[in-house]
């Protein structure tokens, strides 16, 4: 398998002749480009940081080859396409390809008790690669790499620290750091490695580095 980083939460992930992409969202320049080159789009909630609805909107009218998995208040918006946009809750599984996906989590981390919780997904690939989206829900499966979240409104350098532990994936690479500066990076990836609060270093890649996984 080999896993593409992109801006902030979205990835790539291929495995042979399969191809899938998770959260293709606004903070992404190249998101219309990203979909263009993939039939199938993981989304992990409804926030514009992990769903580009416009983008993906264009791509469903004009593409037929192309489907969909989320969340129901994030693929019901496009529910005359049966079939092509599918809604799915934790405890779900489904093929692309080769590579089977099952579905965790539930429900988004507080940002505050004074606003709604949206619904969140995190998926599994093929038994190995997990994407929380914006919660640390604990699958209860072995998982290899974590693709972990690293800044944002609902998450602090504690928890990334905690749900690392609890997860214990062999690999943890960065995701969810559009909102950190450098020096923010820095500090959560400096308490990662032997001997720190995580034995499991933190990579970071930069938008378009690929790794094989």
């Amino acid at each position: 398998m080999r896993l593409t980083k992109h801006v902030h939460a979205c990835v790539e992930i291929d495995s042979d002749d399969d191809h899938l992409l998770i959260d293709p969202g606004n903070y992404s320049p190249d998101a219309a480009e990203l979909v263009a080159r993939t039939s199938v789009v993981l989304v992990t909630h409804e926030h514009a940081d992990h769903v580009d609805v416009d983008v993906l909107g264009a791509a469903l009218a004009s593409r037929p080859d192309l489907t969909v998995y989320g969340p129901a208040a994030v693929v019901d918006r496009w529910a005359g396409l049966a079939g092509r946009t599918v809604a799915v809750e934790p405890g779900d599984g489904f093929r692309v390809g080769a590579l089977d996906v099952t579905v965790h989590g539930g429900v988004h981390a507080e940002v505050h008790r004074d606003l709604p919780r949206a619904d969140n997904v995190g998926y599994l690939v093929g038994g190995r690669v997990l994407h929380p989206g914006d919660a640390c829900d604990v699958p209860a499966v072995p998982v290899d790499v974590l693709l972990t979240p690293v800044s944002g409104p609902w998450i602090k350098l504690g928890e990334v620290v905690d749900y690392v532990r609890a997860v214990a994936p062999r690999r943890a690479i960065a995701i969810h750091e559009g909102a950190a500066s450098a020096r923010g990076l820095g500090m959560v990836v400096a308490r990662f490695g032997p001997g720190r609060l995580v034995d499991v270093p933190l990579e970071v890649l930069e938008p378009g580095e690929s790794v094989e996984l």
